[in-house]
This record gives C-alpha cells, structure tokens and sequence, in this order.
C-alpha cells in the first residue's frame, strides 16, 4: 500500500491548542458544508488540522468555501487483498513498534473488518509522523469505526460527532454505538434532541455527550437585499424521503388549485428525483406554458444561496423516513434563517430548537399537505408578517448559530479531551 504522505509537524510543548485530525467517511462531500465551515472555524482559533478520507470523493461540484481550508487531505488507502493488510502492519510497526500495543487493542483489530482495520493502521502511522495529538471523526459510523481503532493504536483520544442518520436510521447496531459512546472522550451532537435521544437510549455511556449546533459564517450568509420574487417558494436537499418534497409538490398544488401563482424551486438531486418528477407531472404542475416547478438540480453554494435569498417562503417539509432516518438540524435551514428568508418547516428533532412557531418561522405537522399548503400560502400573502418571523430568525442565527461562537463551543470539546501529553509508550 502506498506510504502515507504527510507533512511533518513539529510538536509543542506549551500550546494547548490540540492538533486534530479529522477522520471523515468522504471529503469533501458537496451535502456537507457544515463540515467545512467547521474546519474553517477552528482553523481561524489556529487549530492544526489534517483531514482524512476514507472514501475517494465522487461529487463532481465543489463550494468555494473549499479555497479557504487550509488542512491537507489524505485520502487513506483501502485494502483490496492480503497483503494490503500486511504491507499496513508493517508501516505501522515500523513507525510505532507494535510490540507494545495493548492486547485488547490487538484484539480489536484481528476482530474488526479487515478494510476498517488497514485503513486504522494507516491512519495511525500517519498522525503519528503529523504530530497529531488527537483525533476527531464525523458521524458514529464508519468514520469513528476507524478512528477509534486508530487512536487506539497510538494511545491517545478521539472525538466524534454524532448527527442523524448514524443515530436513528434502522441499520444502526446500538451496541457499536453504546461503545463507541463509552470509549470515546467526548462526543458532540448537533441537538438538544440527539442529546436527549442519546441520553434516554444510551444512559451512562452517553454521559459525556454535549450539544454544539452547526455553525454558519455570518459574514458569508447576511441579510440579504436583494428583491424577493412574489410567489416564490424554494426548497433545498437531497431528493430523499426524509426531506419531504412529496408533501410538499401536494402542498404547491393544492395552492394552485386555488388560483394562486406560486412556483416551486426545488434544488438538489437524489434517488427520489424521478418520483418526484413524476408526481409533480400527475398533479398537473408541470404542464407545457404553466410550469409550476423547476427541477434545478445541485447547485453550488453561491446558486443556493441566491435561490434562497430570492425567494419568499423557504420550505423544508422534514419527515420522519420509513427506515428510521431524519435530518438533525438541516443547515440549509439554518442558511435561509440567516438570509432573511421567512421559513416553514415542521417539528422533527432538532428544528424545533431554530424555528420557534410563530417566532422565528412556521411549524406545521410533519406529512399534512394541506397544513403546509396553508402556511405557505399566509406568509405569500402578509409580508409584513414575513419580515416580522425572518427578524426573529436572523436574531435566533446570531445567538446560538454563529461558527464564531460554535467554533469556540467545539474548541473547548477538544482541548478538555486532547491532555497535551499522552501517547502509547514506545
């Protein structure tokens, strides 16, 4: 297997700052901006941070934001036959004298997949030439799988953040996550609804969960200024049951059917893309001459944005998906909110927290069309009341959602688990 390639760092000794390394599944991957502006954060704290990927990324967009990270990423090498995992053995012994690994380590990793294991082993020999002196993986899957064993190799502590879908969804194994949960040295989630959740599911192995909300660049996402367009409502994610668009092409035509001129942009892609093309054909919203509907596709994070900052009702008709899964806190919520875009969404976990009904948005029941339709419909008819509800939302952003703030929420997470000296004896 290739050697890893990492920049020599040379370790202080009196700067408590930890220099982290970031394990995640894909990076960069373009649904995960929050990851982004999670790095960029931390990097501005002076934060050393090398970034690895456990998958080679497939999205052929990239956001801008990218240019601003200044982490290296290592995209870490997968096993394809034996002596993939005997070439890893042997650069890890050479770097960190196995000889000495604790034998429940050893254990671990002649009992873990063996693709999780290689990859582990690289990663540690990696961090260990980087100088890193902890590592930090997003989501609760195979990202802190291979962090865990790799931390473990090296005698120093991992993170993790835990969001939604490596929480609920069906294929979750409670008992790899009350694990995980217990071993590592803390644990962020994006919710006081994940926290709760955690802590009702998992008792004492949750106890060192704490909740750090996304953060978003307020510099990046002002109010905006720019004249909305009358009618316009728009929606943004991937084209997945959890999203609920269906609920929401139901909603559009109901409203439609009502004699009001409103038009839908819907931007990302999906599975779902078809059926829900489809859908909006049978329910008449995309006839020749009166096309209610535009299937934008993805766009990157400047044609979000002006999409969301042009439109007058943003809709995030979140549901709970038959397999379990849901969002967490969806950013791009966060992201209308802070734009001035008067929102509507529904009451599934985490939203709640950003969008207060009647104080900073709209909440109807999750899956009532007519409901959705309603309240789509009264916010394109009072802007007055539309501006009121996008104050209060750009008030809510400033004080709980800022990445300055979050960043420093984060910081504090890491510092208190990364002790400035620790580290497998030699």
């Amino acid at each position: 297997m290739p050697r890893p390639e990492t920049t020599p760092m040379t370790p202080s000794t009196t700067a408590p700052t930890p220099r982290v390394g970031y394990v995640t599944k894909m990076y960069p991957r373009f649904s995960e901006t929050f990851i982004v502006n999670e790095v960029r954060g931390l990097e501005r704290r002076g934060v050393e941070i090398e970034i690895f990927s456990l998958r080679a990324p497939v999205d052929t967009r990239f956001h801008a934001a990218l240019a601003d990270v200044a982490a290296p990423v290592r995209f870490v090498p997968r096993a394809t036959r034996a002596s993939d995992a005997w070439s890893a053995l042997a650069e890890a012994h050479d770097r960190l004298d196995l000889r000495s690994l604790p034998a429940a380590v050893l254990a671990d990793l002649l009992a873990a997949d063996p693709e999780d294991a290689v990859q582990a082993l690289w990663i540690a020999s990696a961090a260990h030439d980087a100088g890193l002196t902890h590592l930090h993986a997003h989501f609760g899957s195979v990202a802190t799988t291979v962090a865990r064993f790799a931390a473990a190799v090296l005698g120093i502590g991992y993170t993790f953040t835990a969001h939604a879908k490596d929480i609920f969804h069906e294929s979750v194994n409670p008992a790899d996550l009350r694990t995980k949960l217990a071993d590592a040295r803390a644990v962020v989630t994006v919710s006081d609804h994940n926290l709760a959740h955690l802590r009702d599911t998992y008792g004492p192995a949750a106890d060192a969960v704490v909740r750090v909300y996304n953060g978003l660049d307020l510099d990046e996402y002002a109010r905006a200024t720019a004249p909305r367009r009358p009618g316009r409502v728009c929606a943004v994610g991937r084209l997945v049951e959890k999203k609920g668009f269906g609920d929401l092409l139901d909603a559009l035509a109901l409203l439609v059917a009502a004699g009001r001129d409103v038009h839908l942009d819907l931007v990302g892609s999906g599975p779902e893309e078809a059926a829900l093309r489809d859908r909006a054909a049978v329910l008449g919203l995309l006839r020749d001459g009166a096309e209610h509907v535009t299937f934008h596709g993805p766009l990157p994070q400047d044609g979000v944005r002006d999409v969301v900052a042009r439109a007058a009702v943003f809709a995030a008709p979140c549901v709970l998906g038959a397999d379990g899964n849901r969002d967490g806190l969806p950013t791009v919520l966060l992201e209308a909110m802070a734009l001035g875009t008067p929102v509507v969404s529904t009451p599934v976990t985490g939203i709640p927290e950003a969008v207060r009904d009647g104080e900073t948005g709209r909440l109807v029941p999750p899956g009532d069309a007519p409901a959705l339709a309603a309240a789509l419909g009264a916010l394109l008819d009072d802007p007055g009341e539309a501006a009121r509800l996008a104050d209060g939302a750009r008030a809510r952003i400033e004080a709980e959602f800022d990445v300055v703030g979050t960043s420093r929420r984060l910081l504090d997470v890491l510092e208190s688990a990364a002790p400035a000296a620790e580290g497998r004896a030699a």
